[in-house]
């Protein structure tokens, strides 16, 4: 048959048979790869000290620490298997006593790390454990916000973060409070930031911290107005809840900020963080209202979020027009609500129609 084809023809067959081989090969070549390195995983072990804290797969992608893989750590005989099977069965594997007593040991910074790494996830996957846990223990995981090295630091406020979702620890926890908010104000680091802002976020803001906050509000304002999107929502959050603070919010209207601080309030920027934004502002424009801050005059400073926010020369209004239109419902309903605020004070609020052109941003027929 391939006498009768064309020298072209031939060629044709000749490259899709090679081409087969070569196939057939490299998926014989991927499977040989695969067979080797499953039979030459690393023997588990105990003697290092990062034992306790590393990880392994069983089966179903499920995550075991090594421990319960070995027969000798079950007092059965047979290896414990998933902690989280064990406590949903009545049971208490102990393996974020473990850790924490593990913690206590001399480790260096990897180590540390990653035994912190798994606390966290104990005490979010062990709550009958991580609520058999004491104050003792709260203070040893924030002894690790001394820590020289900021991944140390990082997963310890991480540590925290899950333990102040049990409420007992709240207030040991709220002891650290001004020690996160240094490492805040003095390390220029996203992920840090990031971490310290969600534990913050998390807890009742005791009014002890207050003059603290007010040092570092200017920290706060720069992280603001960084290009870390998930650093930039943990801090408008924080600033939102402080606004509401009467004691805090002339500090909060005269922060400095960067002359292109309305680019927050632009389309371009993500929903999440623009709805964050519109939240600030309209708490912002409440209470500047409020009859309390009124019957102060207050003065600011030229470069102040007062004045880019609500000074005569600001083009928030424009802004807020262009997010009535957002493809997002809810920054379009939060872009109305400050329009509103803006034009309405408190005192007035019912009675809309007579303060449609209350503000000097809107004086101009728009």
């Amino acid at each position: 048959m391939g006498k009768n084809l064309s020298p072209l023809g031939q060629l044709n067959i000749r490259k899709s048979v090679l081409g087969l081989t070569i196939g057939a090969g490299a998926v014989y070549l991927l499977y040989k790869a695969i067979k080797t390195g499953m039979k030459c995983q690393q023997p588990l072990s105990t003697s290092s000290p990062t034992c306790i804290a590393r990880e392994c797969l069983g089966p179903g992608g499920r995550t075991w620490l090594q421990e319960d893989l070995l027969p000798e750590a079950s007092s059965v005989g047979g290896p414990k298997g998933l902690a989280i099977e064990r406590e949903r069965h009545g049971g208490d594997s102990g393996e974020l006593r473990r850790l924490l007593n593990s913690l206590e040991n001399r480790h260096d910074e990897y180590t540390k790390g990653m035994i912190l790494h798994n606390i966290t996830r104990c005490v979010y996957l062990l709550e009958a454990e991580a609520s058999a846990c004491t104050p003792d223990d709260i203070m040893l995981v924030g002894s690790m916000l001394d820590d020289k090295d900021n991944s140390v630091k990082i997963q310890a406020l991480n540590t925290l973060k899950a333990f102040s979702g049990i409420r007992k620890f709240r207030l040991k926890i709220q002891e650290h409070f001004i020690k996160v908010l240094e490492l805040i104000a003095t390390i220029w680091d996203s992920e840090l930031h990031i971490a310290g802002l969600r534990l913050l976020n998390n807890l009742p803001l005791p009014d002890f911290v207050h003059p603290q906050l007010r040092r570092v509000m200017p920290a706060l304002m720069e992280i603001l107005q960084s290009d870390y999107h998930l650093a930039q929502v943990q801090a408008i959050r924080l600033l939102s809840h402080l606004a509401q603070k009467n004691d805090l919010l002339y500090d909060i209207l005269n922060c400095q900020v960067h002359t292109n601080f309305l680019n927050l309030f632009q389309v371009k920027q993500p929903g999440s963080l623009l709805f964050e934004v519109l939240v600030f502002a309209e708490r912002l424009s409440e209470g500047r209202n409020t009859p309390h801050y009124r019957a102060v005059k207050w003065h600011y400073n030229e470069q102040s979020l007062h004045e880019a926010l609500f000074g005569e020369k600001s083009r928030l209004a424009d802004r807020l027009l262009a997010l009535v239109i957002h493809p997002e419902e809810e920054v379009q309903i939060q872009a109305c609500k400050v329009i509103v605020s803006l034009q309405c004070p408190q005192d007035i609020r019912g009675r809309s129609s007579s303060c449609i052109t209350g503000h000097p941003c809107f004086n101009s027929g728009e």
